[in-house]
């Protein structure tokens, strides 16, 4: 046998020896869903899934540092706001509450939707920002792009719940609820006066285009109102795909 032909022997050995530790048949199932909602390779989501309480520190930690990210925020919101301050951070507490309640066998919906939405909703606003405002961030190189690609990480990572989530329909309203009450006091109304968006780096009231017809806080704004709407169409849309896909299977 040739060096070539021993070598890849032996990776084929290794690969199906990987496969065997990852898919040991302790992963939840996955539905026949749209490429639209279950967009990422089975073996991704099998991985995520093998190493969930590595998943689940890592959201931690990204947890902590967002909550000493917003810290000057908190300094200069009021006390009542507070739970609508961290953004970002809220999320990845929220998927690490879903996935770590998984993996002790005590799955829960709420946890599923709050994340699904967190996930989604924050993970993109946040690398949409960062473009829209791109010349008036001062930040680091470095930190620039951790924000920006840690939190396309959040995105993905929600793509992952429908293999525990049903979504059924009390959770997400409540998810729903939560999320456009946060939205409103971020941009559009909030009674202690403080607006409780994330901070960004430009004047809200100045213009975005120079007509003036568009602020930067409406830039903003339209972002998060999209990326409220969207998670509430992933989850609903998973929850009837998955009710079709098991009528036909029965």
């Amino acid at each position: 046998m040739s060096f070539a032909d021993a070598l890849g022997t032996r990776l084929t050995r290794a690969y199906r020896q990987f496969l065997a530790f990852v898919r040991d048949g302790s992963l939840p199932p996955r539905d026949d869903l749209p490429r639209y909602l279950a967009p990422l390779p089975e073996l991704l989501e099998d991985i995520g899934y093998r190493l969930v309480w590595l998943v689940v520190v890592i959201n931690l930690a990204g947890t902590a540092f967002g909550f000493y990210y917003y810290s000057q925020q908190f300094a200069a919101t009021p006390v009542v706001m507070w739970p609508f301050v961290p953004d970002s951070p809220m999320g990845t507490l929220f998927i690490a509450l879903a996935l770590g309640l998984w993996a002790l066998g005590r799955t829960n919906e709420y946890a599923n939707a709050f994340a699904l939405f967190g996930c989604i909703k924050l993970g993109a606003w946040t690398p949409y920002v960062l473009l829209a405002f791109f010349p008036a961030w001062d930040v680091w190189w470095p930190m620039y792009n951790f924000l920006f690609w840690s939190h396309c990480a959040m995105v993905v990572q929600a793509f992952v719940l429908h293999r525990i989530a049903d979504f059924p329909v009390k959770a997400v309203a409540a998810a729903t609820l939560w999320y456009t009450v946060d939205l409103t006091l971020d941009y559009f109304y909030n009674p202690t006066g403080v607006l409780t968006h994330t901070t960004i780096p430009v004047f809200r009231y100045e213009p975005w285009f120079l007509d003036g017809s568009v602020t930067n806080l409406q830039i903003a704004a339209a972002g998060a109102v999209v990326l409220t709407v969207i998670p509430l169409f992933v989850a609903l849309a998973t929850r009837v795909k998955k009710l079709e896909s098991r009528q036909r299977t029965h």
